[in-house]
């Protein structure tokens, strides 16, 4: 009931030289893995993960940048929206779009204002069986919202109508800005929400401002459960977020600019009984408990976070992700490259970008070493699969793709919309001399001897290895109206070992890239199912774009095919 799917086109032959063109310059560099958008302006990071992908959110700065035509400042004013990506090797990141929170929000009326500084977690539902997903979101410097979703990408909806945690929250007041969330479900189950910011409130000095807050949330996680308490967090200024270490809180923020006074200092060391050098300024630290609602149980533990120079501010988050810890945060990587290739006017400035470096960190004494920053950014902690269906925004780098032409193929489906504005399945629009990077590509001993690509549009996709100036290994000749899959042969003696593998558009005309994969040479073609009129059978089988069959359960994304219908997953 099947039939063959290849659409052949011309093989290219190894060793045709690349073409005379100019191809689109990289901002961030091409043996970096920080910012980990190439493109894409994101700050204020927080994560989660699900499913053996590590899911990163951040502010959007990048609305920020379009809606001040790509130069000038960044104040912050227009972000109504938040930015998601994913990776499960730490050097390829799939941007899933961005949550559009204020129209998840058009039912607050006038309550809603911006959306900054997200945290997020999520849980096992045992008494629905279901998993759910709950978003904070810093609502200017007014309150913290909350959006719940039934997935890391969503779609995202808001339960309330209104804020979680404002002025009018017991226990909140005074606090300068009730914003910044932190969230975290400890080892019981239960939830808590950390929060504030600002200049010392009138109750507060510059060594103990009484802006930072924390509290229980019930077991909804949309509600509060009693009254917040202050957190005795020296010089701290913004960038709540929570973690769970060994039975232990362990709070983490930035602290302020204010003058550190020795005598203060020294006297505030002598009452908590420690021997830790005062903060600089603009730095990550943070501050352990076993009883959250006390107080006197917080112990500040130092700086593990420094300044990030390239940024006016400083935020991040520590995360534990297949068995390592990563310090994720923001700062200016990506704004100087595009600044130092004219890509942007010389007076932009505080554009953030996201990154991640590793950091060590001791359990057992809820210890955290002081992070390096750097443009090498994280290791790979495992190879992509090309046999696999990928999206074409999954990148480890890129060139000519801009956020805007990141792209929806169905904006009204209920299954992959993020945030009623955005969808899981993107695509990617590539111009002449676009090109676009994954790291770490192990086509194995065997190798390719197909390749896949799901597009839309005329255009010419050329496949380099190694790097994007060097020889063309395969060219796919692409012309459609619509979104379809072609099939080339490749030359399997290429496609073997690890690679990095570029996509260069040598020539495009509304060329829209949606999805790609290799086949393993020996392994049976694309199939296409054909209409059949009888009903499926329990015992019907789902089978992935390479005809390969899946396993009940089994995650995957792109096109498959169940109950003799090719649907998308």
């Amino acid at each position: 009931m099947y039939k063959k799917l290849f659409m052949t086109a011309a093989f290219v032959a190894a060793c045709i030289q690349t073409n005379a063109q100019t191809l689109a310059t990289e901002y961030k560099g091409t043996s970096n893995n920080n910012p980990i958008s190439p493109c894409v302006y994101c700050a204020d990071p927080t994560a989660l993960d699900y499913n053996g992908r590590l899911y990163v959110y951040g502010s959007n700065d990048h609305q920020q940048f379009i809606k001040n035509g790509k130069k000038g400042t960044n104040e912050y004013g227009d972000i109504k929206s938040l930015v998601v990506l994913s990776t499960d090797d730490m050097v390829n990141w799939t941007f899933h779009g961005t949550i559009d929170v204020a129209k998840v929000c058009t039912s607050w009326g006038g309550g809603f204002f911006r959306s900054w500084a997200p945290s997020v977690t999520w849980r096992h539902n045992e008494s629905t069986g279901k998993d759910e997903f709950f978003l904070y979101f810093a609502n200017w410097a007014s309150n913290v919202g909350v959006l719940t979703a039934d997935s890391p990408i969503g779609p995202w909806k808001s339960p309330l109508n209104k804020a979680l945690v404002s002025g009018d929250t017991p226990g909140v007041s005074p606090c300068n800005w009730c914003f910044d969330p932190g969230v975290v479900i400890d080892e019981n189950g239960t939830g808590w929400l950390s929060f504030g910011g600002g200049d010392p409130n009138n109750k507060g000095t510059d060594i103990q401002p009484n802006n930072a807050g924390i509290i229980k949330l019930k077991p909804s996680m949309t509600a509060v459960d009693g009254k917040a308490v202050k957190l005795p967090a020296p010089y701290h200024f913004e960038a709540s977020e929570l973690n769970v270490m060994n039975g232990k809180y362990v709070y983490t923020y930035c602290s302020n600019w204010a003058n550190r006074s020795d005598a203060d200092w020294n006297k505030y060391k002598q009452d908590k009984g420690i021997s830790i050098s005062k903060p600089e300024t603009c730095t990550m630290c943070y501050m352990v408990s076993d009883n959250p609602t006390d107080p006197n149980s917080w112990v500040y533990k130092g700086v593990y976070g420094p300044h990030p120079g390239s940024s006016p501010n400083n935020h991040s988050h520590l995360h534990k992700f297949q068995g390592k810890y990563y310090h994720i945060y923001h700062n200016g990587l990506l704004l100087e490259g595009m600044k130092n290739t004219k890509a942007t006017d010389s007076d932009a400035s505080t554009y953030r970008s996201i990154c991640v470096d590793e950091v060590t960190v001791d359990e057992a004494t809820q210890t955290i070493s002081k992070a390096s920053l750097t443009a090498k950014g994280a290791s790979g902690i495992r190879y992509l699969n090309p046999y696999e269906l990928q999206q074409a925004e999954t990148m480890g780098n890129c060139g000519g793709i801009n956020y805007e032409d990141f792209t929806n193929i169905e904006k009204n489906t209920s299954i992959s919309t993020l945030g009623n504005d955005a969808s899981r399945n993107l695509q990617v629009k590539m111009k002449e001399g676009s090109w676009i990077n994954q790291k770490r590509v192990d086509f194995g001993s065997t190798g390719a001897d197909r390749f896949t690509l799901r597009a839309k549009g005329t255009g010419t996709l050329e496949i380099r290895l190694g790097a994007k100036s060097l020889k063309t290994v395969a060219t796919v000749n692409f012309s459609s109206t619509a979104m379809e899959e072609q099939t080339i042969e490749i030359d399997a003696s290429q496609f073997k070992g690890i690679k990095s593998v570029y996509f260069v558009a040598t020539a495009a005309n509304n060329f829209y890239v949606d999805a790609w994969q290799f086949t393993e040479q020996g392994a049976t073609g694309i199939q296409e199912a054909i209409a059949n009129s009888k009903k499926p059978t329990a015992n019907s089988q789902t089978y992935d774009l390479s005809g390969r069959r899946l396993s009940n359960g089994q995650q995957h994304r792109g096109i498959v095919i169940k109950n003799g219908k090719k649907v998308w997953h």
